[in-house]
C-alpha cells in the first residue's frame, strides 16, 4: 500500500472505527495551532510551524501514537499514564481521548518552537 500524501489519505486509510477519532485529534491541534501547516512526515500525519515540527499523531491497533515526547515540566505528571516505551504518548482507543491534553501539549510545544526560534507568541497564536 502507498504511503499517504495527505492527512485526510492516511485517515481515510485507517479502519473505520478510528477515523472520527483522529478527525477529532486533528481539529483539536488545528485549534491549538490554527497557523500550524499539515503534511505527512514519517509516513504519519504531522503538524509543523515554519520548519520545525510541533507534533505528529498516528493510528496504531490499541491506540492513538502521539510525538515528540513531552518536555514541559508542568505536563510531565499529566501525562505520565500515557508514556510509551521511548517517550512517545499512547492514548488508548478503549478510553476518551484527553482532548484538553492534546491542545496543552500543542500549545507547550509552539512555545518551545518560539522559544528556539526567539519569536514572539504572537507569532504561533495569531
Amino acid at each position: 500500500m502507498p504511503a499517504p500524501a495527505t492527512i485526510d489519505e492516511y485517515i481515510a486509510a485507517a479502519p473505520a472505527e478510528v477515523q472520527p477519532v483522529l478527525q477529532a485529534i486533528r481539529a483539536t491541534i488545528r485549534q491549538a495551532a490554527p497557523l500550524a501547516q499539515e503534511r505527512i512526515s514519517y509516513r504519519m500525519p504531522a503538524f509543523f510551524q515554519g520548519k520545525k515540527a510541533l507534533v505528529y499523531f498516528g493510528a496504531f491497533k490499541q491506540h492513538i501514537g502521539l510525538y515528540p515526547p513531552v518536555r514541559q515540566p508542568s505536563l510531565l505528571a499529566q501525562v505520565a499514564r500515557y508514556a510509551g516505551p521511548k517517550g512517545n504518548l499512547q492514548f488508548p482507543l478503549s478510553e476518551p481521548m484527553p482532548h484538553a491534553l492534546i491542545s496543552q501539549i500543542v500549545r507547550a510545544r509552539l512555545q518551545e518552537v518560539a522559544a528556539a526560534k526567539n519569536l514572539s507568541v504572537n507569532y504561533v497564536y495569531a
